[in-house]
């Protein structure tokens, strides 16, 4: 029942003997034949357990999400276990393969995980973009409920850049479902962090528009502090350093009655107080600190206003109940065997047999069935599954470029397959119109939480209308990549939180993908699909110079798993290549996508499109599996294969190369990646379809080569070793210039000159 601390904490200190047995057990008691450190975070998962215990034991909804921080795990799946969700064999394979993972997983781990968490700040602002995808679905679809979504983050990962970002972002104001525990224990990996000032962070996150909710004493300290001189002790507790209060927690009680008045004009007064304490309770109160008090961290949860998002600030003790509690290099400590056999002892458990629920007669036992029954989700259904088409069947003409190409497939979505294009939703960091996305903006609107009126409706002059409302179908966030990712990947996650598929399309410039890059592969891991749009790639932005300029993102693709890359050179293969990514996300096998698009503009005619509707249907197979024949010639001695905006010069060079009578095979690359893992599949490694290898690169058309990109030539250099022949490999390695395209191509020598010359040394 609610107020039944008793009860709590009972079974609070069950959840720190079995956090602390997890470890125990993968580190000295199962057999380890490498000798390597198998870790765990005994001390950090200590400083959780309160917290944790009186949310998931109290507080707690079913329709609640929780991101716990990676160090706590073993606390997570402790709760799990009591509360009946995990088996008991899981408790002994605590990063063990194929048992518990080192860290929370959506995707490995065989208990309810809600958020995979690791690196330190993605996991924190998780639950935001969660609470983001899931207003948006709610407005789009009936069903979806509410709830809120918790992030338990340790103190120093607010040192991260990505929490505040997205803690700044304009939209979170307005997520009154989101709420912050900030576990204050002080430590970092390596020492006391002398700092950490919960009060200047907590003015921060009130600038941002949160609520927030300190609860820093506990019942012990706040009754001393009512008492004569209690003023004097709360003031010399608050003003102390951080290290020196953690000092004090390894004090016996003659240290503390000397250390702890301090050396201020009041010190005789403290030393009056706590002369009327014996020993055992004077060493109680110096650890009596608020996150480890279940009524005042109920009572915190009580306090949150839904209205807002909420930080609430626990003051903890790192490795608490522990006996290394509050020692400065506890992070990774673990207990000697003779500590857990004391500490066994000290709660009442037989290490012999440590993995003991509660008697399902005794009341912990019954709030533990209580709690798993109002916890326990429902089933998600089935859900539809929207058919995208494969081919809008018309073939564009005149000149364009692969950038455009997106913004007109878009809107070609809205006219020929409505109900599919009602679940995509773009996402962008303020660069919508220069990445050609005002068509699909104007069409479908901005997605807000609530509709926001437009000013420029009525400006003849104004292109892009900017019309906010839930209805909307494009989220503009603030200048951060870090935030559009995370963003993507809890869309591309509402299939299996919700039962209902989104189709997410992040775009951003191409140079920055590699800003992003940690953050989306993170959301990739945990289950997240999307579309990530890098636009515009390469140096072909030439006069932008070389902060603008991408060099690796090619391979970036490549190695990414769970996703592939494309790299189309016509509009035609945009088209084919994003129906064929669209239809790959939101479900159980699917896979992500990442686009490199240019602003070249290129002659369509060059792409060469079949009419007949068979050899059209062929060509778009062979785009989609990662590259087509674009030139064959009769008798070939040099194949040039390029990829991207590049292949104009590609087919220049063939030309020249022709009046030379030099005969020049031409294949268009559009996924390296694709066509990597079918040479791996052709050898034996992994499983791919390899047929494109042979419709692509057939073994009697073998000859040397030259690739051609505009990005690192490492990204196509594999591609000799399909047939084993000798190549050239072709590309951008270096910083980029300011200058004219001509110019910068010629400096990187992906020009048609360097191609001919290529060819010609590749003959000898």
């Amino acid at each position: 029942m609610p107020g039944d601390y008793d009860t709590l904490a009972a079974i609070e200190k069950r959840v720190l003997w079995l956090s602390t047995a997890m470890i125990h057990h993968a580190n000295r008691v199962r057999p380890n034949s490498s000798g390597l450190k198998v870790g765990g975070h005994q001390a950090s998962c200590a400083s959780m357990v309160s917290i944790m215990t009186a949310l998931w034991f109290q507080a707690l909804g079913s329709q609640d999400r929780v991101s716990v921080k990676p160090h706590a795990s073993p606390v997570l799946h402790s709760i799990n276990y009591l509360l009946g969700y995990l088996d008991a064999s899981y408790m002994t394979r605590l990063r063990a393969f194929g048992g518990l993972q080192s860290y929370p997983s959506r995707s490995k781990d065989p208990d309810p995980v809600d958020y995979s968490t690791g690196s330190v700040g993605i996991g924190a602002t998780a639950p935001i973009w969660g609470a983001m995808a899931r207003r948006f679905l709610r407005d789009k679809l009936p069903g979806i409920g509410a709830g809120r979504q918790y992030s338990l983050v340790g103190d120093a990962e607010l040192d991260e850049g990505a929490v505040w970002e997205a803690i700044l972002d304009p939209a979170v104001a307005e997520l009154g479902e989101v709420v912050w525990i900030v576990d204050v224990n002080r430590q970092s990996l390596d020492r006391v962090v002398p700092n950490i000032a919960p009060p200047r962070l907590g003015a921060m996150f009130d600038a941002a528009g949160w609520q927030v909710i300190t609860v820093k004493f506990g019942n012990l300290l706040e009754t001393l502090f009512s008492r004569p001189n209690g003023d004097a002790l709360r003031s010399r507790i608050i003003e102390m350093p951080n290290a020196e209060y953690q000092r004090l927690l390894r004090c016996s009680p003659a240290q503390l009655r000397e250390r702890l008045p301090g050396t201020a004009a009041d010190r005789a007064d403290i030393a009056a107080l706590i002369d009327t304490l014996d020993d055992e309770t004077l060493i109680a109160a110096i650890r009596n600190l608020g996150g480890h008090d279940l009524r005042a961290l109920t009572d915190a949860y009580e306090r949150i206003d839904d209205g807002r998002p909420t930080v609430i600030f626990a003051y903890t003790i790192k490795g608490y109940g522990l006996p290394s509690q509050g020692h400065p290099q506890n992070h990774s400590a673990l207990l000697s065997p003779e500590e857990f056999e004391g500490f066994a002892a000290e709660v009442g458990m037989d290490p012999d047999h440590p993995w003991a629920r509660f008697d399902a007669e005794s009341v912990s036992g019954q709030l533990c069935q209580t709690r798993a029954e109002k916890l326990r989700r429902a089933v998600i259904p089935g859900f539809p599954r929207p058919v995208f088409p494969q081919d809008f069947g018309r073939t564009p003409k005149g000149t364009a470029t692969t950038q455009a190409a997106l913004g007109r497939a878009l809107l070609d979505l809205t006219r020929e397959v409505p109900d599919a294009a009602s679940r995509v939703v773009t996402v962008s960091p303020d660069v919508s119109s220069t990445t050609n996305l005002g068509g699909w903006v104007n069409k479908v609107g901005v997605w807000s939480l609530s509709e926001r009126y437009n000013w420029f409706a009525d400006d003849a002059e104004t292109i892009m209308h900017w019309r906010e409302t839930p209805a909307g179908q494009h989220i503009e966030l603030g200048i951060a990549e870090t935030n559009l990712v995370g963003l993507i990947g809890e869309l591309g996650a509402t299939w299996s939180r919700w039962g209902q598929p989104l189709y997410p399309i992040g775009v951003l410039y191409d140079p920055f993908v590699e800003r992003a890059l940690e953050p989306w592969s993170f959301g990739i891991y945990a289950g997240g699909q999307s579309i990530l749009v890098g636009t515009p790639s390469g140096v072909t932005l030439a006069a932008e110079g070389g902060a603008h300029q991408s060099i690796k993102t090619p391979s970036i693709g490549l190695e990414q798993p769970n996703c592939i890359s494309y790299e189309p050179a016509f509009a035609i293969d945009v088209e084919w290549v994003l129906l064929a990514s669209l239809a790959r996300l939101g479900r159980p096998d699917g896979v992500s996508a990442y686009l490199r698009l240019s602003t070249r503009p290129v002659n369509q005619a060059l792409a060469a499109v079949p009419a007949d509707p068979a050899a059209r249907e062929r060509r778009r197979r062979q785009v989609v599996a990662g590259g087509y024949p674009l030139v064959r010639r009769a008798n070939p001695v040099v194949t040039i294969a390029g990829m991207g905006a590049v292949m104009t010069e590609v087919l220049a060079a063939s030309q020249r190369l022709e009046h030379m009578g030099v005969e020049v095979d031409v294949v268009c690359v559009t996924s390296a990646g694709l066509l990597f893992q079918a040479m791996r599949a052709r050898a034996g490694h992994g499983s791919a379809d390899t047929w494109i290898l042979d419709q692509l690169l057939p073994s009697n058309r073998a000859t040397p080569m030259v690739t051609v990109l505009d990005g690192h030539p490492h990204t196509l250099s594999f591609l000799a070793g399909v047939n084993q022949v000798p190549a050239v490999s072709l590309g951008v390695s270096g910083f980029g210039q300011v200058g004219t395209l001509d110019e910068v191509y010629r400096y990187h020598q992906i020009d048609s000159d360097s191609i001919v010359r290529a060819v010609l040394d590749a003959l000898q």
